[in-house]
């Protein structure tokens, strides 16, 4: 039986796309675009190092290109890191 076949009258809670889809910016996550570009802008417009801007826009392409297959790789990286490293017994 598929789930629409097993549902209770009453007991449906229809939820929004939005909760369930991790929100991008021009292909990234909000987070590491916006760390992202804070640091170029900070190094290309701050301290005048205008190298930095192309570098971003490579940086932030090729991301984009590996977050369209796995859109969770920052929250699992960041939760890899965050994990113990040692398992106890």
């Amino acid at each position: 039986m598929t789930g629409r076949e097993q549902e209770i009258p009453g007991f449906h809670v229809p939820y929004h796309r939005s909760l369930m889809q991790v929100v991008l910016i021009a292909g990234l996550p909000r987070s590491a675009a916006y760390m992202l570009w804070t640091i170029a802008a900070a190094l290309g417009m701050g301290m005048r190092q205008w190298w930095v801007l192309p570098v971003a826009i490579v940086i932030h392409a090729l991301v984009a290109i590996f977050i369209k297959n796995d859109p969770y790789f920052f929250e699992i990286l960041n939760r890899a890191l965050k994990a113990p490293k040692s398992l106890e017994p």
